[in-house]
């Protein structure tokens, strides 16, 4: 099972919620400096307390399955690259995930489809606590949570909202909403988070701010912009399809064609194409097509979770393309104008 797997709420323009609690162990030296013998006293510590958790060894494991886990939302980019001890531990479910000897020493993660900030944090702090029942957390009574990164100080918490944004991006309006942001302890980044670009037009909105703050502070002001951009997103995306119907419907319908028949198609192809299918299915023009299985098509044809998930650990990219073009007819076959 994955988090993409259940409905969410306003998933026409929240792709999912995410909360992220960075910690460190008392009395050991901060990842960068941790020795083999310490990162592996660790992920023993942090698999203890999380009995019920699925474990996996990154170091063991593959470039394929680990570049998977990126694609997934489940690992970073760092994590990836890392070559020393470090672990991922997975819920049943696949909504809550710890990550274990990367920047820090603890990385806990909930992720949900839609705008569920507050169900994200909640089982974020269970596990939090679980941890914590069973090691001593490096805390200040002045500083907070000690972090490797002095950005995560405080809390520790970094709360965040994928959105998919087509209406915003495409008449120029996004650009005064970053400004803004930045202004109150937000920030809009790519698709993958600080440093990547954004694709299909989704972003991560974030707070930037994690010392003098509360977490409820945080996901107050989150979620109040958040909703603001909800409603922006939706009014402008009525307003285009307004003023050219005619435009938008045959732009749409195009994908919809491309994505049904195409003999091979690449990732940026497949997003490009994706991101009109999901804005026609938003606007009604395209029927019988839910926002659960577009999450599904966008992560199960990206490169390495496309070749595992369909058994094939070893194809070119002439092979990936033609193989994703056939899982994109078959999730479509049901959809109607």
């Amino acid at each position: 099972m994955s988090w993409f797997d259940t409905n969410g709420k306003d998933t026409d323009v929240v792709l999912s919620s995410r909360i992220r609690f960075a910690r460190n162990i008392k009395d050991y030296p901060f990842s960068p400096m941790l020795d083999e013998t310490g990162a592996c006293e660790i992920i023993e510590k942090v698999k203890n307390s999380l009995p019920g958790f699925r474990f996996i060894d990154l170091k063991a494991e593959n470039a394929l399955n680990k570049h998977s886990l990126v694609e997934k939302h489940f690992i970073s980019r760092e994590a990836e690259a890392q070559t020393s001890p470090s672990a991922l531990l997975i819920d049943d479910t696949s909504s809550s995930a710890v990550m274990v000897c990367e920047e820090d020493h603890i990385r806990i993660q909930t992720i949900y489809p839609g705008l569920a900030l507050d169900k994200a944090y909640e089982d974020a702090c269970k596990i939090d606590d679980g941890i914590d029942a069973n090691v001593n957390y490096a805390y200040s009574d002045t500083l907070g949570y000690l972090t490797h990164c002095p950005t995560n100080l405080g809390t520790g918490m970094r709360a965040s909202v994928m959105l998919f944004l087509p209406a915003l991006t495409s008449t120029n309006l996004l650009s005064s909403y970053i400004s803004s942001l930045e202004k109150i302890g937000l920030t809009m980044r790519g698709t993958y988070g600080e440093g990547s670009e954004s694709k299909a037009y989704i972003y991560q909105i974030s707070n930037s701010v994690t010392l003098g703050i509360t977490e409820e502070e945080t996901l107050s002001k989150l979620s109040d912009v958040i909703t603001k951009i909800i409603d922006s997103e939706r009014k402008t995306r009525e307003r285009l399809l307004q003023a050219n119907p005619d435009t938008m419907r045959d732009k749409i319908l195009r994908s919809l064609g491309i994505l049904k028949w195409a003999y091979m198609l690449s990732s940026d192809e497949l997003l490009k194409h994706w991101s009109n299918i999901k804005l026609g299915t938003n606007l009604g023009i395209i029927k019988d097509l839910d926002d659960k299985k577009l999450s599904a098509i966008l992560v199960n044809t990206m490169p390495a979770t496309l070749m595992l998930e369909n058994e094939k650990e070893e194809l070119d990219e002439q092979s990936r393309d033609k193989l994703r073009a056939e899982i994109a007819k078959k999730e479509l076959a049901g959809a109607k104008i």
